[in-house]
C-alpha cells in the first residue's frame, strides 16, 4: 500500500491482561533503521492528528472483518481507499489477515527480514538470557548441553482447552465453575463439555500433562541426568502436578532458579519480559520441546529452521500418544517404539508447504534464501 507504520500497538491477552508496550521489549531504533529500506516507520501518531482516542475505539477509525489470510490485493482494493480518505487507520485485528502462498514472493520475504532480523528484543534482556544459558551449561561444572521444554500447563492454558485431566471432584468444580466464568458462550450448560474433551483428547488438540511428558521424554532415551530448562507460568495444580517429571527428571529448573530475585525484579514490570527470557534461553537450546501449540513454541521453531535447522526441535504427536496412553494392554517396550518411530520425522526439520501454510512455523524457500 506504500503506507507508513505507526509502531505496533500490541494485542492485550485475555489470559496474562499483560499491558506491555512494543517499546517495552523490543530495540525500537533497530526495528526502525533495519527496515529504513521496506516500510517507513513513525514512532508514535503525528501531532496533527488530534483523534487520538479515536484510534482502536472508534469504527470510523479502525478498519475491521479482514479475512483470515487475506491476498494482498484485498489490501490494495479495500483498506488503502480508507487510509486515503482517513490519513490515519487502525487495522485490528490483524493476527492472520494476510495470506501465504496468495502475496507476491518479496512480501514474504520481507516478513522474515521483520522476524528474524528487524525484532531484536532491548539489550538488558538479550544480556539476561545470555546469563541464564551460560548458566544452564555449566550447571554440572563442566560444559553440557541442555533441553528446553515449552511447558503449557497453566491454568488459564487448561481451563481454555476445555479438555478433562486427572484432578479431584473438587478441582474438577472449581475448573468448571472458572470456565463459565472465563468464557460463558463456550461453557453454556456445561452438558455438552464432557464429549467435547473426549474429541479433543482423541485429534491431540489437548495440553500435554507434566508426566505424560516426562513419559515420552524417557521412551525417546533421555536419561534421568538431562538438563532440563522449564519455560511455562505457574503450572495448573502445583508441586503435586509436577511430582511426576521432577522424579524422572531431577536435573530441571525454571529462570526463577537459575537467576536471583534481584536479577529478575527488573523483568518483572512485564509479563512478556518474562516471556522473552523464556524465548531465548529455549531459541538456543539444544534440544526444544513443545507440549502444546501457540505461537511462542511455532516462532521458536520456525527461527531454529531459519538458522539451519543445526538443534532438533521435537513436536510431539498428541493424538498418537493420547491412544497409547489409552490403551491398557500395550507394553513399555511398544509404547518405546511407538514414540520413537513416529517422532523421527518431527524433529524441527524443513516440511513441504501446504495452502495457508504456518510460515512462522515452517520458513521454506521464500525465507530461507539468503541471495
Amino acid at each position: 500500500m506504500n503506507a507508513t507504520l505507526i509502531l505496533p500497538v500490541l494485542k492485550q491477552d485475555q489470559i496474562w491482561k499483560d499491558q506491555t508496550k512494543f517499546e517495552d521489549i523490543f530495540d525500537v531504533d533497530h526495528f526502525i533503521d533495519y527496515l529504513k529500506y521496506d516500510v517507513r516507520i513513525v514512532r508514535d501518531i503525528p501531532e496533527w492528528f488530534t483523534d487520538k482516542s479515536e484510534l482502536f475505539t472508534s469504527i470510523r477509525r479502525t478498519v475491521k472483518n479482514i479475512p483470515k489470510y487475506a491476498p494482498a490485493q484485498f489490501y490494495v482494493d479495500n483498506v488503502l481507499p480508507r487510509i486515503k480518505e482517513k490519513k490515519i487507520m487502525a487495522l485490528k485485528p490483524f493476527v492472520d489477515r494476510l495470506g501465504y502462498d496468495n502475496v507476491p514472493s518479496e512480501i514474504n520475504r520481507l516478513r522474515c527480514r521483520v522476524n528474524y532480523h528487524a525484532l531484536k528484543f532491548l539489550p538488558e534482556i538479550e544480556e539476561m538470557s545470555d546469563l541464564l544459558v551460560s548458566r544452564m551449561r555449566n550447571r554440572t561444572g563442566v560444559s553440557n548441553p541442555y533441553m528446553a521444554l515449552h511447558l503449557r500447563f497453566e491454568k488459564g492454558m487448561v481451563g481454555l482447552s476445555f479438555c478433562d485431566f486427572v484432578g479431584t471432584r473438587d478441582e474438577k468444580a472449581r475448573m468448571a465453575e472458572y470456565r463459565k466464568k472465563e468464557w460463558p458462550r463456550r461453557y453454556k450448560n456445561g452438558s455438552h463439555l464432557w464429549q467435547l474433551a473426549l474429541q479433543k483428547r482423541k485429534e491431540g488438540r489437548c495440553p500435554l500433562e507434566p508426566g505424560e511428558v516426562a513419559v515420552i521424554l524417557r521412551a525417546m532415551g533421555y536419561p534421568k541426568e538431562t538438563q532440563i530448562y522449564v519455560a511455562s507460568g505457574q503450572v495448573y495444580g502445583g508441586q503435586n502436578r509436577m511430582a511426576p517429571l521432577k522424579n524422572m527428571f531431577p536435573s530441571l529448573v525454571t529462570k526463577e532458579e537459575l537467576a536471583t530475585k534481584e536479577e529478575l525484579d527488573g523483568f518483572r514490570k512485564h509479563v512478556t519480559s518474562l516471556a522473552a527470557l523464556d524465548f531465548l534461553v529455549c531459541l538456543k537450546s539444544d534440544v526444544f520441546v513443545m507440549t502444546h501449540g501457540g505461537n511462542f513454541a511455532k516462532l521458536i521453531i520456525g527461527a531454529r529452521r531459519y538458522m539451519g535447522h543445526r538443534h532438533k526441535s521435537i513436536k510431539p504427536d498428541k493424538g498418537l500418544m493420547s491412544k497409547s496412553f489409552g490403551d491398557p494392554y500395550m507394553g513399555w517396550a511398544t509404547f518405546v517404539e511407538d514414540v520413537v518411530v513416529t517422532h523421527q520425522t518431527r524433529t524441527g526439520l524443513p516440511e513441504e508447504t501446504f495452502p495457508n501454510y504456518d510460515l512462522w512455523e515452517n520458513p521454506l524457500t521464500p525465507c530461507m534464501c539468503r541471495a
